[in-house]
């Protein structure tokens, strides 16, 4: 067994044991807005409920460990003293992830993940209509842990209103587990799946992804494609070029075969076989491909 002095080790190695070590984590989907009206989501797993008279959930936007600097949701509800936190399930965690990407600020998250903004009844920030659970929350409280980067702040919340999707009740009105399907963050790129068990999910490019609001509508509106997909479709940097594609399709008889029969749909779900495993690049090639 090894033995670790956390002043001994550079922080991020120290953050990397930690998270892998302390999971399965749940996920806050935390939607703020600035103070000047600008709305931005993105996904927290430094997060639980700690009361439920009063019910408390707390989350935790560290300061990020390579430059010291603080994110944009932190700052939002030190303004506005205000949040919801949406869960995640595994129908939008693609999405979710997606949002955690570093957009610059004032840049909508919600637009770049293809999720749905919803007028809150008792706070400012939109809640996410595709999360099954939403809490409208005050925040009581911020406690900085910390003045160097990795340092965590303890947003404290007071959750003056649940929303819950019918969707994922029982016959007597309570949450099925099954039915709603959460996920969990662990260490690296790796989740968990609460129906399922572990799963990875590459974590958002340290450049910009095209985001799903640059997806073409041909593709976005195709009943083939989930939200999932969508979310990892916009996780790219930059499409393939003609040329690209061109050898793409010269090399794969498949894919040549499905280009042939000319059939919107077909070529789709080929698109998203590639999606399903995890080739995000060969599903853009597909779906940019000309018919034969």
């Amino acid at each position: 067994m090894i033995t670790i002095d956390p002043k001994e080790v550079p922080t991020a190695k120290l953050h990397a044991y930690l998270q892998s070590a302390v999971a399965p984590r749940p996920i806050a989907f935390a939607s703020t807005i600035s103070a000047s009206g600008k709305p931005n989501l993105s996904p927290f797993s430094f997060f639980n409920v700690f009361s439920a008279n009063p019910p408390i959930l707390v989350f935790s936007p560290a300061r990020r460990v390579r430059d010291n600097t603080t994110k944009h949701t932190l700052e939002n509800v030190k303004q506005t003293r205000e949040v919801v936190i949406n869960v995640v399930n595994y129908d939008i965690v693609q999405q979710a992830s997606l949002s955690s990407t570093e957009y610059a600020e004032g840049v909508d998250e919600f637009l770049k993940s293809g999720l749905t903004k919803l007028p809150s009844d008792l706070v400012k920030p939109y809640r996410v209509a595709e999360s099954p659970v939403q809490f409208e929350c005050k925040v009581n409280e911020v406690i900085a842990l910390g003045e160097n980067g990795g340092a965590g702040n303890l947003v404290i919340c007071e959750v003056v209103k649940v929303h819950v999707s019918e969707l994922v009740l029982d016959a007597d009105g309570n949450i099925d587990q099954h039915k709603i399907d959460l996920v969990s963050r662990m260490g690296g790129n790796w989740y968990s799946r609460a129906n399922a068990g572990m799963f990875e999910v590459p974590k958002p490019l340290t450049t910009l992804g095209i985001g799903v609001d640059h997806i073409p509508d041909f593709i976005k509106k195709s009943p083939v494609f989930n939200g999932n997909d969508l979310g990892m479709l916009g996780n790219v940097e930059a499409l393939p070029t003609s040329e690209e594609v061109a050898i793409f399709v010269n090399e794969n008889f498949a894919v040549k075969g499905v280009l042939s029969a000319d059939d919107e749909h077909k070529k789709h779900q080929k698109a998203k076989e590639y999606l399903e495993n995890n080739d995000v690049l060969s599903a853009w090639k597909v779906l940019l491909a000309k018919p034969k």
